[in-house]
């Protein structure tokens, strides 16, 4: 028993000079940890300098308007919109011609016809088709027909301008082949 006495009062010692040996470095411990604490404070950046808002006055008041509704809108008398070089619009209902009911966009050119020395064009349009001669009226833009060839319909449109005032412009259709044309 004396042995096993011995034993562990080898190993109390042996932790007691360990215990010992690791107490004397705690100084340099201790100033260690203090000098990585001391590097480790946030360091916040100073915030940007405040600009003083000045205002500055408007000084398009008398200019045109950008977002004035009558410049989209022209004004209305009577249920149409007037303007200069407006277009007669009791005179396109009374005609009450179904072509012009229509956006020229939505006709084709599909053939040509020469009948007594009158040239005509074949128009499709909405599952119809319908013959065009020089003088009529085609297409909600007052498209009027004013030549007519074996390729093509040339028309006369009037539309209105961003200012609101009616223009003419030309317009035509060319002949489609590929749907019974030539």
């Amino acid at each position: 028993m004396k042995m096993r006495n011995m034993k562990r009062l080898g190993v109390v010692f042996m932790a007691l000079g360990l215990l010992t040996a690791c107490g004397g470095g705690s100084d340099d411990l201790q100033s260690w940890m203090d000098s990585v604490a001391n590097d480790q404070r946030g360091k916040i950046p100073p915030l940007p300098k405040v600009k003083v808002y000045v205002p500055l006055a408007y000084t398009a008041a008398a200019q045109i308007d950008p977002f004035d509704n009558t410049k989209l809108e022209p004004e209305v008398k009577g249920g149409y919109a007037q303007g200069k070089g407006a277009p007669n619009f009791d005179a396109r209902e009374a005609r009450n011609n179904i072509m012009e009911r229509y956006p020229l966009e939505s006709m084709t050119m599909i053939g040509y016809l020469d009948i007594n020395n009158q040239p005509m064009a074949v128009i499709s349009f909405d599952g119809m088709a319908k013959q065009v001669k020089l003088g009529d009226w085609i297409g909600m833009d007052f498209g009027r027909v004013v030549r007519v060839t074996d390729q093509e319909i040339e028309l006369e449109e009037t539309t209105q301008d961003a200012n609101g005032d009616w223009v003419m412009r030309s317009n035509s259709l060319q002949l489609q082949a590929g749907e019974g044309g030539k």
